[in-house]
């Protein structure tokens, strides 16, 4: 094991030709993380799940997701950037998602699940290019808080968010809970 310093520090020594969906995928199952070391960055809210940043640079950047009982993200994409996640705390189920109608003018799609995984004990997932929506879920039913770790190549701001409700998608700014362990301005938990 090793901890969340260490993992960035790797990460960084990554050359740009390794960098990809199944070099980094290896990197993160080939070292998992020491949980004590995560203990700076965990904020945690009863009414949302808390996205920490860990690290950001140019090429990626590193956040602590922290889930209480029951929580879950919206149906999503990463702006067409890779994703890996690891588990470290807890467990988590993750669906995925392929649009089988969709009308970019009109902001409406429909989406149909395909696979669903389930994350804890360190565990590596990839989010594949191919199919990049997705939603992650901390069940009540698994009765425990949550931690993933997930390393976004390159750093985004906005992403798609889609509601199977009303079949349609928009735009959506994100924001960290914390940065460097520190709340961010106006976050109050």
């Amino acid at each position: 094991m090793i901890t969340i310093d260490r993992l960035v520090e790797g990460l960084r020594t990554i050359p740009n030709s390794a960098f990809t969906c199944d070099g980094v995928y290896g990197f993160l199952a080939a070292n998992p993380i020491e949980t004590s070391s995560l203990e700076r960055y965990l904020h945690w809210s009863p009414d949302f799940y808390t996205r920490n940043l860990i690290f950001k640079d140019d090429r990626f950047e590193m956040m602590a997701i922290c889930w209480e009982r029951g929580q879950a993200s919206r149906i999503h994409d990463h702006a067409g950037q890779m994703c890996w996640m690891t588990v470290p705390i807890g467990k988590l189920h993750g669906q995925n998602f392929a649009v089988s109608e969709i009308d970019e003018a009109a902001g409406r799609c429909c989406l149909q699940e395909t696979t669903s995984f389930d994350l804890s004990d360190c565990l590596t997932a990839k989010v594949e290019l191919e199919e990049p929506i997705h939603q992650i879920f901390n069940p009540a039913e698994y009765g425990e808080r949550a931690v993933s770790v997930h390393i976004y190549s390159k750093p985004f701001d906005s992403c798609l968010s889609f509601c199977r409700d009303t079949d349609t998608f928009k735009e959506v700014s994100l924001c960290y809970t914390s940065i460097d362990g520190v709340l961010c301005s106006g976050v109050n938990l």
